[in-house]
């Protein structure tokens, strides 16, 4: 296996809700929780934007 293993583990708590939404979205895409979790966080945006008056 080449993946190059996490340098940071993360739990995170989620209502019930979320974890029903998170098991049928892995489930529709056939994609594990861990795929979908990464691909969210690289989608934010960690450049702050100033609103031009």
């Amino acid at each position: 296996m080449n993946k190059k293993w996490a340098v940071k583990r993360l739990t995170i708590n989620l209502t019930s809700g979320e974890a029903l939404k998170l098991d049928k979205y892995c489930s529709m895409t056939g994609r594990p929780a861990t795929d979908i979790i990464r691909e969210l966080i690289r989608s934010l945006t960690t450049e702050i934007t100033q609103k031009e008056n």
